[in-house]
């Protein structure tokens, strides 16, 4: 079954400084069929003014994951870390126990683009943790988080693993899929086909599940880079 949640039915705030759309349930915006799908609770597509940004705050037990797709983010936390994530690389923080942090756009002419992740751990309390990592533009489907951060992956805590899918040269790429298993997909750029009927345009999710494998077709010239969650 692959249920698809349109880029225009997302949840919508602006304030001005960010403007950001909600796939789940999120601040203001609630939606009680739209929770969060297996251990994934939260993507946000976030717009942030030049030198905007979130002060200091707070979380407890969640693995956050960011991606930048325009710009760079200024990172600071209370474990220490202060970092600047560029476009394109990954920052995974588990929050742990508790940790305080602030995310401002690094420029102060351009505007930033990110995608806001939060997951569910399976373990909670401990240390609080950070990781950054660059996984390039591979064609294909790459390995990014992991349970135990196999071969360079970030390692989370929670049975999961995200593959980033990118179509620039291949029109058709087939994935084996465990029907035993849910998987997510947010596209971020392109337009990709997921079954006769089901083509999924930038901002678009698709919930699946009970499938033994994913058809995925590119449906213009243009490259397609998404993110597939493989949860449990």
């Amino acid at each position: 079954m692959i249920q698809l949640r349109s880029a225009n039915d997302r949840g919508h705030a602006n304030f001005g400084w960010l403007n950001s759309y909600h796939s789940f349930s999120f601040g203001s915006y609630f939606d009680p069929q739209h929770m969060g799908f297996s251990h994934l609770r939260v993507i946000n597509d976030d717009t942030v003014s030049p030198s905007a940004g979130f002060e200091t705050h707070g979380h407890k037990d969640m693995e956050i994951l960011s991606l930048v797709l325009q710009g760079t983010i200024a990172h600071k936390d209370s474990t220490g870390n202060i970092e600047e994530l560029p476009a394109g690389e990954y920052q995974l923080m588990s929050a742990g126990k508790g940790i305080y942090h602030s995310e401002f756009n690094a420029s102060d002419q351009e505007t930033l683009k990110f995608l806001q992740i939060w997951i569910q751990p399976n373990r909670l309390g401990g240390e609080p943790g950070y990781q950054q990592k660059a996984f390039g533009e591979e064609e294909g489907l790459t390995n990014i988080i992991t349970p135990d951060g196999e071969s360079g992956t970030l390692a989370i805590k929670q049975d999961m693993r995200l593959h980033q899918l990118i179509m620039s040269e291949q029109t058709q790429l087939t994935w084996q899929a465990d029907a035993k298993r849910r998987y997510y997909i947010h596209l971020i750029e392109g337009e990709l086909s997921l079954a006769d009927g089901i083509n999924m345009k930038p901002g678009d999710g698709a919930k699946l599940q009970s499938i033994s494998q994913i058809d995925f077709t590119k449906l213009s010239d243009k490259r397609v880079k998404a993110l597939l969650f493989d949860l449990a």
